[in-house]
């Protein structure tokens, strides 16, 4: 017997799960392009952001203020238009992950496409990537899937990891999510840093706005 197809939009496409998984992946990737590529900063990550503006604020070799505070602040700015472009969507979790994907994909394509045609300009990299990462997170925030709550840090999906596994007296219930959610940081993090290493910035930041492009598509509104 065949099952007649939902009708409710939130149920078609790509589960929540994985597509954020593939974004934590994305996130690892983006990462290793703006430690490797753009001058030992991060436009994902920004809880190392604020450690290394720290090592730059105190004068340590290699890091550099102006990077990491443009980083910070075009994060922010894109984290905020994320809250407001959540607010004017509504309720709907489709439209709104599929919004913030299509415009994450835009952002790193220009940053492809700036970091290709003008390999000098690190600085409109950084920004356009971090504000993507902002964007994104904000919308992550409020899709509020569960062990999934952010997709750029992986440290609390770590101390969960650990403390509610069998050997840390809990469950294990949701081992597996966690773990997908650190492989796929370090898979995005070796792709990236591989694709850094033998062809440069430009692609890699392609192959991001790619795998969002893809995602923002295919992902339903449903966990």
């Amino acid at each position: 017997m065949t099952t007649e197809p939902s009708k409710d939009p939130e149920a078609r496409g790509v589960r929540l799960v994985p597509v954020l998984l593939g974004l934590t992946l994305v996130s690892g990737l983006i990462d290793a392009v703006s430690f490797l590529g753009l001058g030992h900063v991060f436009t994902a990550n920004m809880t190392g952001n604020v450690v290394m503006l720290g090592f730059a604020a105190a004068g340590a070799p290699g890091f550099t203020v102006r990077h990491t505070a443009i980083s910070l602040a075009c994060f922010l700015v894109g984290a905020a238009a994320g809250g407001r472009l959540i607010r004017r969507v509504g309720d709907s979790r489709r439209t709104g992950a599929r919004a913030t994907l299509a415009v994450e994909a835009l952002l790193l394509a220009g940053a492809s496409a700036v970091a290709y045609a003008t390999p000098g300009r690190i600085y409109a990299v950084i920004a356009l990537t971090a504000f993507a990462m902002g964007l994104r997170n904000a919308t992550v925030r409020k899709l509020a899937v569960r062990d999934l709550s952010t997709t750029t840090v992986v440290t609390m999906t770590l101390t969960g990891l650990a403390s509610d596994s069998h050997a840390g007296g809990g469950t294990g219930r949701s081992t597996p999510r966690r773990a997908a959610a650190v492989v796929a940081m370090f898979v995005g993090a070796v792709l990236g840093a591989w694709l850094v290493i033998h062809h440069g910035v430009a692609l890699p930041l392609l192959v991001a706005a790619a795998a969002s492009g893809v995602l923002a598509v295919t992902a339903s509104g449903r966990d």
